[in-house]
Parts: structure tokens; C-alpha cells; sequence
């Protein structure tokens, strides 16, 4: 197989040769984040191309995700697709240990996870040697240049998967242009989030006729797990005590929730908030600000439960976020009071729940604007317009229940999203034809 035309730019080479010297800074860098998570000397060795598992007998389809939300996203994808190719074998890479953890309990059949090899032709060389990959597929906005290139070059089919592009990004890309065609005419395949992104990659160059709108490949993700012992341990804790959600906040945004909660607590003294913050290590800094709004405060990572005067239970732990949803009907989505770009609404709904904003939700624009026109969601912009939100839904059952059937019906209307994804990617990738 030959590569699409366009040979390396002199920006790309002069990044490749970079890398090569920069590897040693780099893999001191990510070694050190993976030793403080507990992650094994073997395990973080393939970060420099050094595989942990051996190849199975036939080439992998290979999946690429970075954060959390993206490679849990392709799970129920790749699950799919193994029910359409029962003799595949499939492979999935990401960069984090938190990653790697959630990965490691929901791999489908027939599927392994490794940790992504640094973009250096040595780690890129070493780990397309050992796998082989017959076709690579890139979620979201994860571009790696030596990992494109040398991927393309060994014959593996890829595909770009789920793509978003954000107007930073557009920016950059823009002023290097020569380099952004090169790299999008590795893919055999870009299917984007929505017709203006498959617009601005064409604009950068990309092949119009391997651009597809394939909607956004969350709406038919699997519902995150729920631990049914400690939902029902919490419920017993909590009673019949009225309870919201503030999911995924981020550093900046946890005090305007704090705020509205004991605004709310005026009208509501009961109501209990499960405050989750994205990154479960910030949990001493968020306890300090709710002691600081003179909240009290109990502690998931110490073993805590809600006692009857708890008014902020701390879920300062990973990968129990569905269990928490489980537990309220309403979810305030973090990562969006500050120009972060929101974080993915789907999970909440597939749980069953309305949803609460602010305004910087721009990486997922696209999937807020209709599920905000539905009823599903509403936007915020500060701590009395979530106070008020909070307390509009908690004061009108009837509306709150109109709401979640809402946002739990726009969640359908994605589901058939799953299907026409596999369908693109096989006939693409050529994933049905028997070739290695």
C-alpha cells in the first residue's frame, strides 16, 4: 500500500528531528506522572515503544484516544465492531494512568490497551514493529505527526475519528498550512462531529471526498458503571434528603458552586450537593474551599459517607461518576463556567438526568445547542443562575421530569450513530476484506 501523495513538509522534519533529541526530557517527564499514579516499570516502558504484551496472531485494528471521555467513548465502538469481525483483534492506546485504569476494567473481547508510545520515530518505530497495527484509528483531535507518518508509511489504513477542531486550533493550523495537508491526507477517513468542522478541515487542506459528517460518537457510548452497593450504601446515608450533582468542575469554577449550594440551602436547609471535581487529586483544595464557605464536608477518598448534617459530600475519587448520577435527577456539567470547554453531556442523560451548563461548552457546541432547544439542558452563567436553576427544578417536579425525558430522548435519537460509524470505518479501512 502506498501512502497518499504529498511528501514531508520542511516543518515536519524539522519537528521529527526534534523529537529524537527531546525524547529523553520527554520520557523523564511522563515516567515521573506514571510513577506517582503506581504504574509499573514495565508498564510505563511503553511509553518508549517497549510493548508489555505479545502480538496476536492476526494485525489489530488499532484505536488512539488521549483523555478518559475519548477512549471510553470507542469501548462500546469497539465492542460493536468485534461482533461485526469476530476473527479481529483490537488495540487501544492513551497517554494517561486514570486512562489506563478505567480502560482496564471495560476492555471488550479480544481487545488489549497499552499506553501510546511518545511521538519520536525511536518509541513510534519501536511500537509499529511489534504490533503491526492493519489500520489506526485517531479519536477526536489527537494528531501526533510521527505517529500519522509512520503509521501510514508501515500500510496501515487510518482514519480520524469523531473529529473536532477548535477555533485555537483552526488558528495554528492555518498559519501552517502546507503541514496541516500533509498530515490530513494520511487519513483514509476524517469523520467529523458536525458539517462546520468537516468545512474547516477541508479548508485546511484536507481531501473533501474522505470527509464524512459521522455525528458524535458519545451519543452511543455505553452508560458509565454503576456500583450498586455504595448507591445503595449512599442512599441509606442520605435518606430522602434532596440531592444535585456538580460533575467535572474544574480549578475557578468550584466556588461559584459552593456559592449557589449555600444559597439554595436557605430555601432547601436538607439539600445535600455531591460535588465531583475532574481531577479527583484536587480533592484537599476543593475540602479547604467548601471549610472556607463554612460548608461542612465529608470525604469520598477517606472512606466518608454523608452524615445527617453533610452538606457537601466530596466524590474526590475516579471512575465513580456513574454511581453518583445515580444518585440525583439533576446534574450541573463542570468545565463550562470557565472557558474550558464543557465536558461530555451525554453520560449524565443516559443516566437520566437534566442537565445545567455554563456557557463555555464550546467543544461540545454542536450536541448542547439542540439538547438546550429540546428542554434537556439549560445554560447558566454564574452562582444565582445556578442557584436559581437548581431551585426552579427542585420547586417544579413536573418540570424537572419534562426535562430528563427530554434530554433522555435526545440521547435516542443518537444511538443509530453507533452503527453508521462501523459501517464508515470497515468499508473505509477495508476491515472486511480478510487483508492483514
Amino acid at each position: 500500500m502506498t501512502c497518499p501523495d504529498g511528501g514531508p513538509t520542511p516543518l515536519y522534519r524539522i519537528y521529527e528531528s526534534a523529537t529524537r533529541l527531546l525524547v529523553p526530557l520527554a520520557w523523564a517527564a511522563v515516567s515521573r506522572k506514571l510513577r506517582r499514579h503506581g504504574v509499573a516499570p514495565a508498564r510505563m516502558h511503553e511509553r518508549l515503544g517497549h510493548a508489555s504484551l505479545p502480538r496476536p496472531a492476526a494485525p489489530p485494528v488499532w484505536f488512539h484516544a488521549a483523555s478518559v471521555g475519548e477512549s471510553l467513548s470507542v469501548l462500546t465502538l469497539i465492542a460493536r465492531m468485534g461482533e461485526r469481525l469476530p476473527d479481529a483483534e483490537f488495540l487501544i492506546t492513551s497517554g494517561t494512568a486514570s486512562s489506563a485504569a478505567l480502560i482496564g476494567r471495560r476492555l471488550p473481547p479480544r481487545t488489549r490497551h497499552q499506553f501510546a508510545p511518545l511521538d519520536a520515530p525511536g518509541p513510534v518505530g519501536r511500537f509499529l514493529a511489534h504490533w503491526r497495527p492493519r489500520a489506526g484509528i485517531f479519536v477526536e483531535s489527537e494528531l501526533w505527526p510521527v505517529m500519522l507518518v509512520r503509521a501510514r508509511a508501515s500500510g496501515a489504513r487510518l482514519a480520524l475519528l469523531n473529529a473536532r477542531l477548535s477555533d485555537k486550533s483552526l488558528r495554528r493550523w492555518g498559519k501552517r498550512q502546507g503541514t496541516a495537508r500533509f498530515l490530513l491526507a494520511r487519513f483514509d477517513l476524517i469523520l467529523t462531529q458536525n458539517d462546520p468542522i468537516a468545512g474547516k478541515l477541508i479548508g485546511l487542506g484536507a481531501d473533501p471526498a474522505r470527509v464524512r459528517v459521522g455525528g458524535n460518537l458519545k451519543s452511543a457510548s455505553a452508560p458509565l458503571p454503576v456500583d450498586r452497593e455504595t448507591l445503595s450504601a449512599m442512599n441509606a446515608a442520605l435518606g430522602r434528603r434532596p440531592v444535585w450533582i456538580a460533575s467535572s468542575t474544574h480549578e475557578g469554577e468550584e466556588e461559584c458552586v459552593l456559592a449557589a449550594h449555600s444559597a439554595l440551602l436557605a430555601q432547601h436547609p436538607d439539600l445535600c450537593l455531591v460535588l465531583v471535581p475532574r481531577h479527583p487529586e484536587r480533592g484537599e483544595d476543593v475540602a479547604a474551599l467548601a471549610a472556607g464557605a463554612g460548608l461542612t464536608c465529608a470525604r469520598r477518598s477517606r472512606g466518608e459517607m454523608p452524615g445527617a448534617g453533610t452538606q457537601v459530600f466530596l466524590a474526590d475519587t475516579l471512575g465513580e461518576t456513574g454511581t453518583w448520577y445515580a444518585l440525583s435527577p439533576l446534574v450541573f456539567l463542570g468545565g463550562s463556567l470557565r472557558p474550558i470547554g464543557g465536558h461530555n453531556p451525554f453520560e449524565p442523560a443516559q443516566a437520566g438526568a437534566a442537565i445545567i451548563t455554563g456557557p463555555g461548552h464550546f467543544n461540545f457546541s454542536e450536541t448542547f445547542a439542540p439538547l438546550i432547544a429540546q428542554g434537556g439542558a439549560i445554560e447558566v452563567s454564574d452562582a444565582p443562575g445556578l442557584a436559581a436553576a437548581v431551585a426552579a427544578w427542585l420547586g417544579r417536579p413536573g418540570d424537572l421530569a419534562a426535562a430528563r425525558r427530554a434530554a433522555g430522548d435526545f440521547v435516542a435519537q443518537g444511538r443509530s450513530v453507533l452503527d453508521d460509524v462501523a459501517e464508515s470505518l470497515c468499508s473505509a479501512l477495508a476491515l472486511e476484506d480478510g487483508d492483514a
